[in-house]
């Protein structure tokens, strides 16, 4: 869980990353001051926040479009310092009032990963999907090169990596003539790393650093070789670490890019930590909280906060460890957090945009139907033409009557299988599915571990609540346990409120910590409907092929009773057959 962690977390500075824009691309001519300081933005930083002062006080002697421009490089520049609020009401204003397309494009990309940074999910979301369905008729271009490279990124920090590598593809070949391919290979490493498909000798990463750096793209080259950092301590290569990290600490120190800053900080200390260097490891955590703002949540606080515990614990400070513990919490729970909104806001903005466009297709229908009948009635007299349009309408019936006859078809399929409130398999599909996916496994010796679930209390959700609110928690569980689930795993509802999932290709130790990992993130999202907040926890048995062996109702009594040890010890918990294992008494201590 640690790794996946780590790799969702090392792609985020790439948000900045796409309003690295440096190709002068908004039509302006080459010796315009404008377009020749947003040229140096990522090559020269520093450079250019001087040349940024120096061009405001000149500010009178500008053009309009110019002005906006210079607006448009004032908002990148919040949003590389971090001032997101502020870089948010430069980009909107940009938008609102510029008349030129490209410049306009690159705003509203820029909006959608400052809106992502600030944890706006639903409004970043919500423009991520029409910027899609406007993709097709995007001709120009540097504008369709920004869309899919926004695209790329946002689809694959809402847990579609294979999309956001599909969109990444289109942005190489897309990429326009004298742009550099540095950034669209940062987006194609970017959806490999979340599709978890990156090794430390991986081509893919290796040939983009060095791209990005021949180039001169400082912060895409850091954020990559921060990747092999990462991909060299999950593979114990310390020594090759030690030197990836000495090469790369001159070169983020002098960018200041905070990201940067804090992230390699927390990597010293793992790779202290990983060496068995207590004091080291120690000065290294604390200099990475020292680097980071009040109230952050991020990845690097965790390693630095989870690596204080363990030296804090171990030398029997227990004062400082329960410290060092507490913020280990504040950020592992918020963390997963902001996975599951990330993901559910993905999901709400998809779906919402599906219904309104189908409900402008019906509105354009309906016109549609009232235009013909005006013609008929103008036309009434005409014998010929009526006959025409009569055998017309009775065609387009035929249709109408066609297409919802094969609709109707393919729904009462969806409900033979899926369960009609949570869209998951039901009781007798699950199990179906599930002793199918276990021959398989027996024939080629896989692991599988079975999951029973329970949501504690549900009857009192339901009797505070209402029914409608215990609804509304049973599709917001599986959400949860959608984000935690990967597509090979199984999914169904067993039950009122009881759930079932079959882990494929997984061992006892990591279904164990998947379970918990669910668990966690469980308790962790209480759903907030109607002003209310409806807080939640799970109880989860576990059976192991390791132990039950791949028969389904012997798993099935396993897993049964797995949970009901798990309700009968307090709730709340994960139990595993055949050991009596509580991972929530083990976390907790």
């Amino acid at each position: 869980m640690a790794s996946r962690r780590r790799r969702s977390m090392r792609a985020w500075p790439v948000l900045v990353g796409i309003a690295l824009w440096t190709q002068a691309a908004c039509g302006q001519a080459d010796g315009d001051r404008v377009a020749k300081l947003d040229a140096i933005r990522t090559t020269q930083h520093a450079r250019f926040v001087e040349q940024l002062d120096a061009l405001h006080r000149d500010v009178d002697t500008l053009s309009a479009p110019d002005k906006r421009y210079l607006r448009f490089l004032d908002g990148w520049e919040a949003n590389y310092e971090g001032r997101y609020p502020d870089a948010e009401g430069i980009f909107r204003d940009v938008i609102a009032s510029t008349e030129d397309d490209a410049l306009g494009t690159r705003a509203t990309a820029s909006l959608m990963n400052n809106l992502n940074q600030q944890g706006r999910y639903a409004e970043a979301y919500a423009m991520a999907t029409r910027a899609g369905d406007a993709l097709p008729g995007v001709t120009d271009p540097l504008a369709r090169f920004v869309l899919l490279a926004n695209l790329s990124q946002m689809l694959t920090f809402a847990g579609q990596p294979e999309a956001g590598l599909d969109y990444a593809e289109q942005m190489l070949k897309a990429t326009p003539a004298g742009q550099s391919p540095c950034q669209a290979m940062v987006q194609k490493v970017t959806a490999l790393e979340g599709a978890r498909r990156l090794t430390s000798h991986s081509a893919e990463l290796l040939q983009t650093i060095e791209s990005c750096s021949a180039d001169k793209q400082p912060i895409f080259a850091d954020t990559m070789s921060l990747i092999l950092v990462d991909r060299l301590l999950e593979e114990g290569k310390l020594d090759d670490a030690r030197a990836a990290i000495d090469r790369l600490a001159p070169v983020v120190q002098a960018s200041q890019y905070y990201p940067h800053l804090i992230d390699l900080a927390a990597q010293r200390a793992r790779l202290f930590d990983l060496q068995g260097n207590v004091a080291e490891a120690r000065k290294a955590a604390l200099a990475t909280i020292a680097i980071g703002h009040a109230g952050d949540v991020n990845e690097a606080l965790r390693f630095a906060y989870r690596i204080l515990y363990a030296i804090e614990k171990k030398q029997g400070d227990t004062a400082s460890a329960l410290d060092a513990y507490e913020h280990y919490v504040i950020q592992d729970q918020g963390y997963l957090r902001d996975a599951n909104v990330r993901n559910a806001a993905y999901e709400a903005a998809r779906e919402h945009f599906h219904a309104e466009k189908l409900e402008s297709e019906g509105l354009s229908k309906e016109n549609h139907i009232l235009r013909l009948q005006k013609a008929l009635d103008s036309k009434a007299v005409e014998t010929s033409r009526l006959y025409i349009t009569v055998m017309a309408l009775a065609l387009l019936s035929i249709v109408f009557w066609l297409v919802r006859t094969k609709r109707s078809q393919l729904r009462f399929k969806w409900l033979s299988s899926c369960d009609g409130l949570t869209g998951i398999y039901h009781h007798q599909h699950f199990m179906s599915e599930a002793e199918r996916e276990l021959r398989l496994l027996e024939k080629r010796s896989g692991d599988s571990c079975l999951v029973f679930l329970d949501l504690d209390h549900f009857k009192q959700v339901n009797d505070t609540h209402g029914h409608a609110v215990g609804d509304a928690v049973l599709k917001h569980a599986v959400a949860i346990f959608k984000g935690q689930l990967r597509t090979a795993d199984l999914l169904g509802r067993l039950g009122g409120e009881e759930f079932g999932m079959l882990l494929m290709d997984t061992p006892r130790l990591q279904g164990s910590v998947v379970a918990e990992r669910i668990r966690v993130a469980l308790a962790g999202a209480p759903l907030v409907i109607d002003g209310a907040v409806v807080s939640f926890s799970v109880s989860i048995g576990l059976a192991c092929t390791d132990i039950t062996g791949y028969d389904l109702p012997r798993l099935c009594r396993a897993a049964d009773a797995a949970l009901y040890r798990a309700k009968h010890m307090g709730r709340n918990r994960v139990i595993l057959d055949g050991d009596g294992f509580d991972s929530a008494s083990l976390h907790r201590a």
